[in-house]
């Protein structure tokens, strides 16, 4: 492993290696104004969710590593203190990579990348119509990181709208992230489809797990499962007693459990389709 104070290398290489080890970012698909009204619109990954009460979204626009130039956007939140953050799924990618593009001031990319406009309702700035989601957001404050090149700007806005395009939700009005389908950004010019990558695991808030400490050492030492199984081990309530699992042995008389690593083997099949329970029973039964 090579260890690097930050201090020694360029900002430019730090930048790379920070965007490709913290990945992936969601992405800000900013639409502003300047003071003159004319619309701008572009896609930033320093971005996420900080706060439903108030809501409250966060972006950055940073300072440009080359020539240490602010962009068009940044100027603009601090001239009108508005912004509408559209979120970006995988059909319009393309089209907002391409507004990305470092056009001349003035330059409407909602053009350029042909999207359309559309007029909001609490906010000067368009939406951007064929994102699934867009926030109107007024500019609480702009919190600035640093004045050299790659210095970030913390852009705190708070959502005083939403919409969200009725497609994307199920029966209970809730996004349905598999029909969202968003992208992400990771480093160079890599991104991730969200829809491609989803799994679940049960927040260990709903339950108090047991713990990987409190697992027998002849499992934890095992040579078969790993730190995600042991994690799945230790988050039930508790551990299924010997009569559930002489049941379970009897009504799986299929498994032959010759030694520790069947065992383990057979257990791991089970985690892999989250059948928890049914696991521990393996790696209770005897050999």
């Amino acid at each position: 492993m090579i260890s690097i104070y930050p201090k020694n290398i360029s900002t430019k290489k730090l930048h790379s290696y920070l965007l490709s080890a913290v990945a992936p970012r969601p992405i800000a698909f900013a639409s502003t104004i300047d003071a003159k009204g004319n619309p701008n619109l572009s896609p930033f990954s320093f971005f996420n969710v900080f706060s439903a009460n108030p809501p409250i979204l966060i972006f950055s626009p940073a300072r440009r590593v080359r020539d240490n130039t602010t962009k068009h956007t940044l100027e603009n939140v601090l001239s009108t203190k508005e912004v509408v953050i559209n979120v970006v799924n995988y059909a319009m990618v393309h089209q907002m990579s391409l507004a990305s593009t470092e056009y001349a001031e003035g330059v409407n990319e909602f053009e350029k990348a042909g999207f359309t406009m559309l007029k909001s309702e609490e906010v000067k700035p368009f939406r951007v119509k064929e994102s699934p989601v867009q926030f109107e957001c007024k500019v609480n404050e702009v919190v600035a990181l640093g004045n050299e090149g790659g210095a970030g700007n913390l852009v705190i806005c708070e959502v005083v709208k939403l919409h969200i395009c009725e497609e994307y939700l199920n029966e209970n009005e809730e996004i349905d992230q598999q029909k969202l389908d968003l992208v992400s950004r990771a480093g160079g010019s890599f991104y991730s489809r969200a829809k491609e990558g989803f799994f679940e695991i049960p927040k260990p808030l709903s339950t108090l797990g047991i713990g990987v400490d409190a697992i027998p050492l002849e499992i934890r030492n095992s040579t078969v499962l790993t730190g995600n199984d042991l994690g799945m081990l230790g988050n039930v309530e508790r551990i299924p007693n010997p009569k559930d699992v002489n049941k379970f042995a009897k009504e799986h008389a299929e498994f032959v459990i010759e030694n520790k690593v069947k065992k383990h083997t057979f257990a791991k099949a089970f985690l892999a389709k989250n059948d928890v329970i049914s696991a521990w029973k393996v790696l209770l039964m005897e050999n």
